[in-house]
């Protein structure tokens, strides 16, 4: 029989669960570089019936929203704050720093392709980008603002008030007009074509030969694309892989799935490079502690996923690996700073 993975997704009030073959079986096919080159085409469009991300009016106004300070109740700190574009949309810390200065449990997650996500946050416990973002806005340990105390507020600002009138006409601004125009303009950040999605379309000379091999070693012996698959290098899933932390991460939501304790969502690889330290709560300072970290296979746990094992990795393979993983920075287009209301 070959094994199986459990992969559980709580959507709402919604249980669904995914019977997915172990990608350890899976690699057990050969399968050529050619082949495996076709799996990682760019997608260049959402799911049916999300909105597109150009978002005209609503992802201006969210622009703008996303770097105002008044969203915080301090009126200090901005959603660009954590999720900083000069940073690949996190913040460069090891967890995130909260309203009152003091540490997160967690390391800001990224941005980059969030218009993809089914379910966001490390533990996955928001079903949107709109039920994210008024959690963040609220919550005493984040930005600490009062939802009421927002729309007010925004509202005596007249580049306000016409921003939403012309964004969603006849709401008004309101708590969920806040949050769609900020998910609206969080859909819109997708990362560029990469030296990778260049040689995916034919070009032998966009990357190294060192990066094909690793491509190679990506896709089989270290079996990376177990979790970090398809175009965008994440199953969008939840998994155990053996970090040294107490956080029971999905396994607070889902406490009677045992596969579920300690597990975090699988991050986008995208621009991966720029986006150190490493893990949901930053314990792993570079890519080549990841890679060890990969080779150890991880602390031994009833909730470990079965996918890690322990590797044997040469030096040369090592750089291949790095190599590779350079391959998927892009040169995202930059973000200028709106003018804010005064």
């Amino acid at each position: 029989m070959p094994a199986c993975l459990l992969r559980v997704v709580l959507a709402g009030a919604r249980l669904t669960v995914f019977l997915a073959l172990s990608a350890s079986t899976a690699t057990a096919e050969t399968k050529s570089r050619e082949a495996w080159k076709v799996e990682y085409v760019r997608q260049t469009g959402l799911a049916a019936g999300e909105e597109p991300r150009d978002a005209g009016a609503p992802a201006q106004l969210g622009r703008m929203l996303f770097f105002e300070p008044r969203l915080s109740g301090s009126n200090r700190i901005a959603c660009a704050t954590c999720h900083n574009p000069a940073l690949s949309w996190g913040d460069g810390l090891p967890r995130a720093i909260g309203a009152d200065g003091r540490a997160l449990e967690r390391r800001t997650p990224t941005l980059l392709n969030v218009a993809w996500s089914e379910l966001l946050a490390w533990d996955g416990r928001f079903d949107s980008l709109e039920a994210h973002a008024l959690f963040a806005l609220a919550s005493p340990e984040e930005m600490g603002q009062p939802l009421d105390s927002l729309s007010a507020e925004l509202a005596t600002l007249p580049e306000y008030r016409s921003g939403f009138e012309s964004a969603f006409p006849g709401e008004g601004v309101t708590p969920d007009t806040v949050a769609r125009a900020l998910a609206a303009f969080q859909r819109t950040l997708v990362s560029a074509p990469a030296p990778f999605d260049r040689w995916v379309a034919g070009d032998e000379r966009a990357i190294s030969e060192s990066a094909k091999r690793g491509f190679d070693l990506f896709n089989d012996k270290a079996n990376c694309v177990a979790c970090h698959s398809g175009w965008n290098f994440t199953d969008g899933s939840f998994h155990d892989i053996g970090i040294a932390s107490e956080d029971p991460g999905r396994g607070r939501l889902l406490p009677g799935i045992a596969l579920m304790r300690h597990a975090f969502k699988t991050p986008t690889l995208r621009d991966v490079e720029r986006r150190y330290p490493y893990m949901h709560d930053g314990s792993l300072a570079d890519l080549p502690a990841v890679i060890h970290h990969y080779e150890r296979g991880g602390i031994e746990r009833p909730s470990l996923s079965p996918e890690m094992r322990p590797l044997q990795l040469t030096n040369g393979e090592r750089s291949d690996l790095l190599a590779f993983l350079r391959t998927l920075t892009s040169a995202d287009r930059s973000v200028s700073i709106p003018v804010l209301p005064r």
